[in-house]
């Protein structure tokens, strides 16, 4: 059998699938639960087991906030600020409240004129909130820049926090990883212009969101992947859950169903997968923690102006709210005491020159505040209700409430939950109720990516708005047609839609927002009407019969419209097409079904003819559709003119078309590019802040070392006074530098007073260490010459032992020519198998004269080599031992570690073998 060989080409092709599959076994992704106040990433890598990414001060989630910090001696052209985030950034709020920007995720895709934008700025009142001139969305002033400098955008500022976020997950996840694919979790009541932003957050991060999942639909995820659910093919009855969740900013419930069914698996095998299903969600947007603050800040304000030391001042509570620092440091304790009061009955505050210098102290009891927020209570029940509704469920079809959220955590919020659930019972904590969502997410992530395996879970939600088109007919009119209901599975079966349309026309996509139609994508058709004009002239079609037809379907990825086909199509008559099997008929004359018998000669002669004529014979009866009485023979010229038989056959063409986004506007790819460079400039001068910070400790932490070296003994031993009062004085010198001009000095300056200090002190260092290693190598090289030397000797022995005898050998054999003589008796075939009783045991001495001894294992020439290293080994150790020997410790040595390490080294080279 011949061997099978492999062309290069297939060989290269091989070893890059090989690599590239190895890359992506390694490969990591990021599920991250964006919320309102606190962001959670968990990290999914091979060998790392599926944990929560740590922030820079070893918390499990980070603050949702970035600040600027400002540069000294105010803005600069062309110069960026350092950039703080988490804790670290709220911590500067009340000194810097102009640049500190948190809970940036409910400002994603709205217009400044919607209320929830204006919330936001009266609640931040020391922010430049401006509207962004191309697309009608937030952005920012900073004062921090000069005023030559563009506004930052919503989703710059968001792709800082990601990124920072990004790097967390890179140092968790190791040395070399690189971090791009995530999975993002969102509420169910974004809309697609606040999916499409955080989708341009991410994309400015350098990161790829592989999906978007629900915050509820990840916290089910989460909750299936350690559970069974009953079979619906075994005759079990699905779980029905809500997850409540109630977070910083805003307040949802989630219906799901979750049930197991079995599949078809590979081959003839069958497997369960479990399922989860979103069939309803609920919220309330402006219902959460951050409402329930600003209620304990507005009662701060209004208790700070009724007091004594506030009226002296004339104080207002509009002045005060519109004080930037005033209300940072309010709603920073707010917090607090709300947080407080959930385990406590009562908590307390306290300002120092709160406003105008006025000190504030503040009393909050938990019936006082469970009073405020009776109303923001109420909301509870309409969030769950609405779910159920969405599902067509009752609260007795539900097995659990599933909480979730900080805020789920408030006492009122527990007793409304009982309330409304009807029994404690169902209230559930049987999930992590901060981390339960990121989880789900990374899980996600892990599912999508094709570098892990996890459990089978299927899982479907709805675009909870319900979607339609909107085109004008040919008869001018304009049509509204609902495609999807707020429960229809994103990443479903195609729909097809039909239009009566036959010239090029525009059809609108949009979402159902309340009694809004929000547009989101434009499908114009290109040649629609020459495809029309095409099926009327080839194929003579009427206008009755041509149809228009479009698939669509919304994406799993992020619940947006997707086109998957448009063709323009009609029915008309064609000559019927023969078959295979009829060809194949034809050919060993079969015919068709209708087919009569042809006229003509005997089977004897019809064997005998001609392959031409066969030819002929089977051309015509593919093309005979006449009677019997006048079916034509195969000779019969006129049958090639016979008419073909016709039917309705349906024809299609595909129609060209563009699908372009409307509603507000994305940004332009020369604004995408602007932004980037922009954030690649911001991570330019971190990294050079960064490294200039790393010198300048350098610098500082070495000159505390000096000082320390100067009072070795070691040190001391090894130096003389001269240097050693250079050195000092140097150090001196620098000390005073770095608290005076050292402060704002370059990079460049610091390492080089760090090179003017560190030069000196290796090069003493170096004297110490040369000495403390020198006489153990010395030793270990002259144990070396010695083995060397005795090896060489006996080698030289074994040599000349050798060429002795085969002299001598060779001297023999040329001496004596023997000429053997033929036998006078005939020899028999087992002559041989007589005993010679002349033989005589043979001695180790008579093989060494016969054979020699054992040959040497090398040539004289490789002894020569080695013998010639060991002498100018020799003599080189001699000369430099002498000359060290006259040096002193404060000298700079000449006999060199690495030189004897070298020399040690030189005798197992290519040019002392095995020595």
């Amino acid at each position: 059998m011949a061997q099978r060989t492999f062309s290069p080409l297939a060989i290269v092709l091989g070893c890059v699938f090989f690599f590239s599959a190895h890359v992506f076994a390694v490969s990591a992704v990021l599920g991250i639960d964006l919320g309102t106040e606190y962001i959670k990433a968990a990290l999914v890598k091979p060998g790392i087991p599926l944990d929560i990414v740590l922030t820079k001060d070893s918390r499990r989630k980070e603050i949702s906030a970035v600040t600027f910090k400002p540069l000294q001696g105010g803005p600069k052209s062309g110069a960026y600020p350092e950039r703080l985030y988490g804790s670290d950034a709220i911590a500067l709020s009340a000194r810097f409240p102009h640049d500190v920007y948190p809970n940036l995720k409910t400002l994603l895709g709205l217009s400044v004129d919607d209320p929830i934008v204006q919330e936001y700025a009266a609640r931040h009142p020391a922010l430049q909130l401006e509207k962004n001139k191309k697309r009608g969305t937030a952005a920012f002033k900073s004062k921090v820049f000069t005023e030559e400098e563009e506004a930052w955008l919503v989703e710059e500022l968001l792709a800082m926090e990601l990124q920072s976020i990004q790097k967390n997950a890179e140092v968790a996840a190791g040395s070399g990883t690189s971090i791009r694919s995530i999975v993002l979790t969102v509420p169910p009541y974004f809309t697609v212009e606040e999916k499409r932003a955080i989708q341009t957050a991410a994309d400015l991060a350098g990161l790829k969101v592989l999906s978007l999942i629900s915050d509820g639909l990840a916290v089910g995820l989460n909750y299936a992947t350690s559970r069974q659910f009953p079979n619906i093919n075994e005759g079990g009855k699905a779980e029905h859950h809500l997850v409540f969740d109630m977070g910083a900013g805003s307040t949802k419930a989630t219906v799901m169903k979750f049930q197991g069914r079995t599949v078809k698996d590979i081959g003839k095998f069958n497997k369960t997968v479990q399922e989860v299903s979103v069939i309803g969600s609920g919220w309330d947007r402006t219902l959460g923690g951050d409402a329930l603050n600003y209620l304990i800040v507005d009662d701060m304000v209004t208790q700070f102006v009724e007091s004594k030391a506030a009226k002296k001042i004339s104080a207002d509570a509009d002045k005060v709210k519109a004080h930037g620092r005033a209300i940072a440091k309010l709603t920073k304790e707010a917090e607090r005491l709300r947080h407080v009061l959930s385990a406590n009955q009562q908590a307390g505050a306290s300002f120092e020159g709160l406003y105008e210098d006025v000190d504030f102290k503040y009393k909050l009891t938990r019936a006082d505040f469970e009073k405020m927020a009776e109303s923001h209570a109420a909301r509870v029940d309409a969030v769950i209700l609405g779910a159920l509704k969405t599902a067509q469920l009752e609260l007795a079809d539900l097995t659990s409430v599933i909480l979730h959220g900080g805020a789920s955590r408030t006492p009122f919020v527990q007793k409304q939950l009982e309330q409304v659930v009807g029994s404690a019972d169902k209230l559930r904590s049987n999930v992590n109720s901060d981390e339960a969502a990121v989880f789900g997410a990374a899980f996600r992530a892990a599912e999508l990516s094709p570098s892990f395996r996890v459990k089978e879970i299927r899982i479907s939600e709805g675009g909870n708005y319900p979607s339609g088109m909107k085109w004008t007919n040919n008869k001018n009119k304009l049509q509204h047609q609902r495609l999807w209901s707020a429960i229809s599975p994103q990443g479903g079966v195609p729909k097809e839609v039909t239009f009566t349309n036959h010239e090029d026309f525009d059809v609108t996509f949009y979402q159902q927002i309340g009694s809004a139609e929000q547009d989101t994508k434009v499908l114009t058709t290109k040649n629609l009407t020459a495809s029309v004009a095409e099926l009327k002239e080839k194929y003579s079609c009427v206008d009755s019969d041509i149809h228009f037809k479009v698939g669509v379907k919304l994406s799993g990825e992020n619940g947006e419209v997707d086109v998957t086909k448009a063709t323009v199509e009609c029915e008309a008559e064609a000559p019927e097409k023969e078959g295979f099997v009829d060809g194949v008929k034809n050919l060993f004359g079969f015919g068709k079904k209708d087919q009569k018998p042809l006229d003509g000669d005997e089977d004897g002669e019809s064997s005998t003819t001609s392959s031409e004529s066969s030819a002929t014979t089977t051309t015509s009866t593919k093309t005979d559709t006449t009677p019997a009485s006048s079916s034509p023979s195969p000779s019969d010229p006129t049958s090639d003119d016979s008419e073909p038989a016709k039917k309705k056959v349906l024809v299609i063409i595909n129609v060209d078309f563009i699908l372009e986004k409307a509603g507000r506007p994305d940004l332009s790819r020369d604004d995408l590019i602007h932004s980037k460079d922009r954030l690649k400039a911001f991570e330019a001068s971190d990294k050079a802040r960064r490294l200039r910070e790393e010198a300048l400790n350098q610098l500082e932490g070495f000159t505390y070392k000096v000082r320390s070296l100067l009072e070795s003994e070691t040190f001391i031993a090894a130096s003389t006074a001269e240097e050693r009062a250079t050195l000092e004085k140097k150090n001196n010198e620098a000390s005073d530098w770095l608290y005076e001009e050292g402060a704002d000095a370059s990079r460049d300056d610091l390492k080089k007073r760090y090179k003017e200090l560190h030069d000196p002190v290796v090069k003493i260092q170096k004297r110490s260490e040369e000495a403390d290693k020198r006489p153990e190598l010395v030793k270990a090289l002259k144990d070396a010459l010695n083995s060397t030397q005795s090896f060489v000797s006996t080698i030289k022995k074994q040599i000349d032992e050798y060429d002795e005898w085969h002299a001598s050998a060779s001297a023999g054999s040329s001496s004596s020519t023997s000429t053997e003589t033929p036998s006078a008796t005939p020899s028999g075939d087992f002559d041989d198998l007589e005993d010679d009783d002349s033989s005589k045991e043979r001695t180790m001495d008579d093989v060494v004269k016969e054979k020699g001894p054992v040959p040497p294992l090398y040539k004289r020439e490789d002894v020569d080599v080695v013998d010639d290293l060991y002498e100018s080994t020799t003599k080189w150790l001699k000369e430099m031992e002498k000359k060290q020997d006259a040096l002193t410790t404060t000298d700079d040595p000449v006999l060199l570690v690495k030189d004897l390490q070298a020399k040690r080294t030189a005798r197992q080279g290519r040019h002392g073998p095995r020595l």
